[in-house]
């Protein structure tokens, strides 16, 4: 069972949530919340996954996130947004956010993307304009990417494409006939070699050191 937080400054929006994800088999909406009271729910309730508004009025969305990743046993955060640009992302990214979605997604896919980040997997909305990853991956210069990436073996390199690509554990495990659990202590050791505190932030890192091929069109 998946346990779910929603978190965000407005009542119809976390209900609406709820009512997807709770006719959902396999998926437990234990908490909806607005920002304020986000993190003391998280202490009592324990979500697997949290999703979480970017912008709030009680209590900023990125002061959340910081909070909740330093709880002991923090929780996958995803951050919700309305804005097709926000200049929050990139930073929610670099914070160690799982990705970001719209709060218009369509309802079908949202168990799917709660799913996915439940098992490891990034969620980036493909609504979300290409300008805000793209800012981000023009933070630094190539070559300290490709210099990070060299810290890496063979076979963490081969896990970190799949995780660029958005695979989840499960899936990783599947391509690479491996154990899940073997694949969890890769994305470890991955994520402790490149300093990066995210799967997302590892993607990225990736795909500035040109490890993935560049997307068609």
């Amino acid at each position: 069972m998946i346990r779910v937080m929603v978190v965000d400054d407005e009542a119809l929006i976390r209900t609406g949530f709820q009512h997807i994800l709770e006719v959902t088999d396999g998926i437990e909406v234990v908490a909806t919340v607005p920002g304020g009271e986000a993190v003391r729910a998280a202490q009592e309730r324990h979500p697997d996954v949290v999703l979480l508004d970017i912008r709030m009025p009680d209590v900023d969305g990125l002061t959340v996130l910081a909070d909740l990743r330093r709880l002991p046993h923090p929780p996958v955060v995803a951050m919700l947004t309305t804005f097709g640009m926000d200049e929050y992302v990139a930073t929610a990214l670099r914070s160690g956010a799982a990705g970001f979605l719209l709060k218009d997604t369509d309802p079908d896919q949202l168990p799917s993307l709660v799913r996915a980040l439940a098992d490891g997997g990034t969620v980036l909305s493909s609504k979300v304009t290409r300008t805000i990853v793209d800012g981000y991956l023009n933070a630094g210069p190539e070559e300290d990417a490709v210099r990070c990436l060299d810290r890496l073996t063979d076979r963490e390199r081969a896990v970190l494409a799949f995780i660029a690509d958005g695979l989840s554990n499960t899936d990783i495990a599947a391509r690479m006939h491996l154990s899940t659990g073997t694949i969890k202590d890769h994305v470890s050791a991955i994520l402790t070699k490149l300093e990066v505190g995210s799967r997302v932030q590892a993607a990225l890192l990736a795909e500035r050191a040109g490890l993935l091929k560049p997307p068609r069109g």
